[in-house]
């Protein structure tokens, strides 16, 4: 199996890369970044927005694990070019190598002005987007995108809204928000077989986690990791968090509260 992996130098193509390799697996490692190739590994370097550059970097491909594009606030010219014109060139390329199935990596910032809920319930699957930035919005676009090519081609497509995905959370908001590398490639994992169109919270199950995980277990995501193990420092360091803070009351969080223009 040959999986194509756009934006393979970033930080979450780091993190995943030694966490998806399988004896019969390809990863094709895709990024416009020099990346130096490991066992179970070749490169395909290619613009997202150049169709001729990822129409090679789809031949022969199975699945498309796409992580590319624009990862922070920018002008909307190089949001729309990276992240919309982008993923739109990325699953027509796809759809034309008879690709099946592909993971869209979005964002909870499509959602990000989305509040919790009353009483202590999740904020549910398939929350209506709120975007709090041009990112965010392209990440709405992706998840429409990802709905038309389904719903039209037939193809697979799961969208993870991503939420802060390191090897541990760097702040008590990141409690709540945190998802494991390990987490993520099982995430992964469960999306690059799923059939149909989800749209999924990519979280783990955080104690202090108010994002449904029940769609992404209905794929066959099981968490098992928890950022509470990390909560005592933080705590201790930075207090319990206010939940009417918009910090820690909206998806966003901080990126809810800056006025938009420019590189925030």
């Amino acid at each position: 199996m040959r999986i194509l992996m756009t934006g393979a130098a970033g930080k979450v193509g780091t993190l995943l890369r030694p966490r998806l390799a399988r004896e019969g697996r390809t990863l094709r490692l895709s990024d416009l970044l020099p990346l130096e190739p490991g066992p179970g590994e070749e490169v395909a370097v290619a613009d997202l927005a150049d169709e001729s550059a990822m129409a090679k970097a789809m031949a022969g491909v199975d699945a498309v694990l796409h992580l590319g594009g624009q990862s922070r606030e920018h002008p909307w010219a190089d949001i729309v070019r990276a992240n919309i014109d982008g993923t739109q060139v990325l699953m027509e390329a796809a759809r034309r190598e008879g690709v099946r199935q592909l993971v869209l990596m979005g964002s909870h910032h499509a959602a990000g002005f989305q509040t919790r809920p009353p009483s202590g319930e999740d904020l549910p699957d398939y929350a209506f987007p709120r975007p709090d930035t041009f990112y965010g919005v392209s990440k709405v676009v992706m998840e429409g995108l990802g709905s038309l090519y389904h719903d039209r081609f037939g193809m697979n497509v799961t969208v993870i809204r991503l939420g802060t995905c390191n090897e541990g959370p760097a702040d008590t908001r990141g409690l709540a928000t945190w998802i494991s590398p390990d987490d993520l490639a099982r995430l992964v994992e469960a999306a690059l077989v799923a059939p149909g169109f989800h749209v999924v919270w990519g979280v783990s199950d955080n104690a202090r986690r108010w994002w449904s995980l029940r769609e992404a277990e209905a794929i066959g995501y099981v968490s098992r990791d928890d950022s509470e193990v990390f909560a005592g420092p933080l705590v201790a360091e930075l207090g319990e968090p206010d939940l009417s803070d918009p910090v820690h009351d909206r998806a966003g969080g901080v990126f809810t509260m800056k006025e938009l223009g420019g590189s925030w």
